[in-house]
């Protein structure tokens, strides 16, 4: 070669292997090479076995997929651009028309978005079972019932469903479950063990995690992912995976590696700022209601101990607060826009804390039994001092006295 680009852009130079560093290299990539044309054609990128396109996977991804699998007790994972990619990756693999999805009434807003809208339109139908029934689950599923989703703990109103014995019911009755485990992150339960020693392992057939939050725990990457156990069915959502051209970014995948060491430190500090707050909001008299699975009172409390292991057990950073039903909405909104150190924000798990009013009437069937009346607000509890925090909602209280 004797143009200088030419050279630069075919340099011979390759550096020596063995270099190895408490961070994963970060290999970013469309193409990949091949030696040979038989190499081209007999590579299989399937199984991680080998490397054919920057979309199916590099040494970057792979490294975060095998952890992810590892921190959930999965066996395969799956990289998506987010939490709510994941939701709808498990919808188009495993539903087609004529089929039904279950859905807990207190499921993530847009995986209800998705069922109402795409799927509905393609001709899946699907129905809403109350999430603290097991026997209303259990009437719902009928020859039709391809897929059932479970959450726990509930989005906004954060109950815990006896999830164990829902589990069981689908494995009887042969349809698969898919847990929305944003919140229990990997860490305060085993999706794919939720009875050590049982005779008959009790497990969901797919975890499905939004790493926007505690795996990533900066509030500044999006990414999702979907773990499962069982081989032919990762082979089906991986398929589909591919012919949607689904792919990740790899310095997005380099930023949720650096945070994934720190994420049981971080998760343990989210979980004791937020039960000392819960605590102590249980004594202000404009809450009527405090929603934290930790807490005796909260609905599914039982549950969640018997699940987590007791008191001992990890309950992340969230709880909701029901306003007394004499303060209005607009009264309800002037205390969030008082808070400081809570900032108004969707989304949770990062270093500051977050805060979200919600009207929940329109966000459920019907008004839950269990929930007193009143203005919901969902509190996020990031790094911040627990005391500091406590002092921003007292301030902010005041508006409403």
């Amino acid at each position: 070669m004797t143009d200088r680009i030419t050279h630069l852009i075919h340099h011979p130079y390759q550096p020596p292997g063995g270099f190895e560093a408490p961070q994963a290299g970060v290999f970013k990539a469309s193409t990949v090479f091949f030696p040979t044309v038989a190499a081209m054609r007999s590579r299989e990128w399937k199984d991680k076995s080998a490397y054919t396109y920057g979309l199916h996977g590099t040494p970057t991804s792979y490294a975060l997929e095998e952890r992810l699998a590892t921190l959930e007790g999965g066996a395969e994972c799956l990289l998506v651009p987010s939490g709510l990619a994941a939701l709808g990756l498990v919808a188009m693999s495993l539903l087609k028309s004529g089929d039904e999805v279950l859905v807990p009434d207190n499921a993530y807003g847009p995986n209800k978005s998705i069922v109402e809208g795409e799927l509905k339109g393609w001709g899946i139908t699907h129905q809403y079972y109350d999430p603290m029934d097991p026997q209303d689950l259990e009437a719902q599923i009928s020859s039709r019932t391809k897929l059932v989703w479970l959450e726990a703990a509930g989005s906004v109103t954060l109950e815990f469903p006896n999830l164990v014995e829902m589990v069981r019911i689908c494995q009887r009755r042969k349809v698969l479950t898919a847990l929305d485990n944003t919140w229990g992150a990997g860490l305060a339960f085993n999706a794919f063990d939720l009875v050590p020693g049982a005779q008959v392992p009790v497990a969901v057939d797919i975890s499905a995690h939004a790493l926007t939050k505690y795996p990533s725990g900066g509030g500044d990457v999006l990414m999702g992912s979907v773990v499962t156990r069982n081989p032919s069915l990762h082979l089906k959502l991986k398929l589909t995976h591919m012919r949607f051209g689904i792919g990740v970014g790899m310095n997005d995948v380099e930023a949720v590696l650096r945070s994934l060491p720190t994420i049981g430190l971080r998760y343990r500090a989210h979980d004791v700022a937020t039960r000392a707050l819960a605590v102590w909001a249980q004594t202000q008299p404009e809450f009527v209601q405090v929603l934290h699975p930790a807490l005796p009172k909260s609905p599914g409390h039982g549950h969640w101990m018997a699940l987590t292991g007791g008191e001992e057990g990890t309950a992340a950073g969230l709880f909701s607060v029901m306003l007394d039903a004499r303060f209005t909405q607009a009264q309800t909104d002037a205390f969030c826009d008082a808070l400081k150190l809570f900032k108004l924000g969707y989304s949770w798990g990062g270093p500051i804390s977050l805060v979200v009013p919600y009207e929940l009437e329109t966000m459920r069937t019907a008004w839950p039994a269990h929930l007193l009346p009143g203005t919901l607000v969902r509190f996020s509890v990031g790094l911040e001092d627990a005391a500091d925090l406590q002092a921003d909602i007292a301030q902010a209280l005041e508006v409403l006295r």
